[in-house]
C-alpha cells in the first residue's frame, strides 16, 4: 500500500469560488503547522507524554484538512498511546509530518 499524499480537495470543497477565504485558510495554516511541529518536537524531547497528546491532538486535524485519513487515524491511535506513557508511533506519526511539511513547501 503506498502512503497517501497531502492534498487540497477538502479546503476546495469548502472554499468553492472564494480565492481570497482559500488563501486566507492555506495561509493559516502554513503558519500554524511549523509552530505546532516544533512544539511536538520539544515536548517528545522532554519526554512530556501529556503534552506531546494535546500536541497531537492538534495538529490531527490538520491531517484530516490536507485529506490524510490514514495519517489521521494513526494520530488518534497514537494520542491513545501517549495517554498510556507510550511514545512507541513517533515514527509513524514523524512520517506524516514529513510530508506535511514537504507538501505545505509546494503551495
Amino acid at each position: 500500500m503506498s502512503q497517501e499524499q497531502p492534498n487540497l480537495d477538502y479546503i476546495d470543497r469548502l472554499s468553492g469560488d472564494d480565492e481570497a477565504f482559500k488563501q486566507k485558510f492555506l495561509a493559516i495554516l502554513k503558519g500554524e503547522f511549523p509552530e505546532e511541529q516544533k512544539e511536538y518536537m520539544e515536548s517528545l524531547q522532554n519526554g512530556d507524554a501529556k503534552k506531546t497528546a494535546l500536541i497531537v491532538h492538534k495538529l490531527k486535524h490538520k491531517f484530516n484538512i490536507l485529506s490524510l485519513y490514514q495519517g489521521y487515524e494513526i494520530a488518534v491511535d497514537y494520542e491513545k498511546a501517549l495517554h498510556t506513557g507510550d511514545f512507541s508511533m513517533h515514527p509513524n506519526f514523524m512520517s506524516v509530518l514529513d510530508r506535511i511539511e514537504s507538501y505545505l513547501k509546494t503551495i
